[in-house]
């Protein structure tokens, strides 16, 4: 199991912490159908995982084992890649293998500097951004934003790390520095910590900082871009301090729940700016420029423009009690396809994960529309729900699978239809973002 799959039941706890403090204070800022929004792009950042990962890591070994700088100087040497701490003999607990200890200190730096310019770069970059703005496309600022994390972004970002393979940096080394990297990013997405002295203030990434990152405010565009560090930003002169509340989101808002077009809806604007553009030249600063630059036939540039938490309307809407039950009820089962998909991602062919993962993505995006009342959720769940009561009763029919799981599976598909088809004139609105 991986560093960041082993730390999902701590991101659980403290998420429920985070509305426990929620609760004892007052301050909404957990919203039902934002939160699973988040989780439901988390989950899909995982399952493309299973696919880009090979692709993502092996070009790392590729480029380690054929061009790493050690092969053509004798004189650099490898990294130390044992670990730091080993069993002292003739003493309780343990002692420290200093040489190893500093290898992977200096690589655990050297994975944020390099995290520091993928995330740079993925805010000045118009392609990288359409990948990255699923994770600021959130109007809230809270833990499971911290989960918002792209299907597409790691493909593009792999780049930047090239660097350490060149430097002959193992391959698992690197892999679990990053993973530790995007661990220690998680609890640094709340409102629920303050600012936290001065020194860690200067040196690490805190709360106070990445809210700054994650601002529309004019004055906190593409700012504090560090992982763990804040004293790259500090060095390269993208730091900002915390003077006001931010106004959480993107400068042009998504005003969607499906996971899927988060993901994929810049990518879309970036396709047809780039066709109706006149000159090529255009096309291409279209797709490698600036966010938010168009040549003048297509419109002004857009820009931030000025913000206040007073006057900023979010996108909340409405849902009838027993919907917003069905869809909460479609993506618990949606995560648990998901989590034993992942468990059982190692042992299984690549190609046998397609087929479920497509499934677990489909639900994904009903549960989002749900929450939207879109009118093309009522086909799209009616299909999902009579396609899986189907495969239930293959399941039953064959005993390929336990009789509790199928019938379970069987009434669950059932009473989900009956409370879709109950409440169906309520999934009426079409002016909200498409399915794709």
């Amino acid at each position: 199991m991986g560093i960041i799959q082993a730390s999902i039941p701590l991101f659980f706890a403290l998420i429920a912490l985070e509305l426990l403090w929620s609760q004892a204070t007052g301050r909404r800022v957990l919203r039902l159908n934002d939160s699973l929004s988040d989780l439901s792009c988390g989950i899909l950042s995982q399952l493309a995982g299973i696919f880009t990962k090979l692709f993502t890591v092996g070009i790392f070994i590729w480029v380690a084992d054929r061009w790493r700088v050690q092969r053509w100087l004798a004189a650099v040497p490898e990294w130390p890649e044992r670990a730091p701490f080993v069993a002292a003999a003739g003493f309780p607990g343990f002692g420290v293998d200093l040489p190893a200890l500093l290898s992977w200190g200096a690589v655990f730096v050297l994975v944020d500097l390099c995290y520091y310019f993928s995330h740079r770069y993925a805010h000045e970059v118009n392609l990288l951004w359409a990948g990255h703005v699923v994770h600021h496309s959130s109007e809230e600022y809270n833990l499971p934003v911290a989960l918002r994390q792209s299907a597409l972004h790691g493909l593009m970002s792999w780049v930047f790390y090239v660097p350490l393979a060149f430097a002959g940096v193992p391959w698992r080394m690197f892999v679990a520095c990053n993973a530790l990297n995007l661990v220690y990013q998680f609890w640094i997405h709340t409102r629920a910590v303050g600012t936290m002295g001065r020194w860690t203030e200067y040196v690490m990434n805190t709360p106070s900082h990445h809210r700054v990152h994650h601002g529309v405010n004019p004055e906190y565009q593409d700012k504090n871009y560090g992982g763990v560090f804040i004293v790259f930003d500090r060095w390269f002169g993208t730091f900002e301090p915390e003077r006001a509340e931010p106004v959480y989101g993107i400068t042009k808002p998504l005003r969607s729940w499906n996971p899927l077009w988060a993901n994929v809806h810049v990518f879309v604007q970036i396709a047809k700016d780039a066709w109706r553009a006149e000159r090529w030249s255009d096309k291409l600063r279209i797709v490698f420029g600036r966010p938010g630059w168009r040549p003048p036939e297509l419109g002004e540039v857009e820009r931030p423009k000025p913000v206040s938490v007073a006057t900023f309307e979010k996108f909340d809407p409405p849902v009838p009690t027993p919907l917003a039950a069905y869809g909460f009820a479609q993506f618990a089962a949606a995560l648990v396809a998901a989590f034993l998909l992942l468990q059982a991602a190692a042992e299984i062919p690549v190609s046998l994960a397609v087929a479920p993962a497509f499934f677990i993505a489909v639900a994904l995006a009903g549960v989002g529309g749900i929450f939207e009342r879109a009118k093309w959720a009522r086909p799209l769940e009616t299909a999902r729900l009579l396609t899986t009561a189907a495969a239930c009763g293959g399941l039953l029919w064959t005993g390929l699978a336990p009789g509790v799981v199928a019938w379970g599976g069987l009434a669950f598909c059932l009473v989900s239809l009956a409370v879709l088809w109950t409440y169906r004139r309520e999934l009426t609105q079409v002016e909200l973002a498409p399915l794709m």
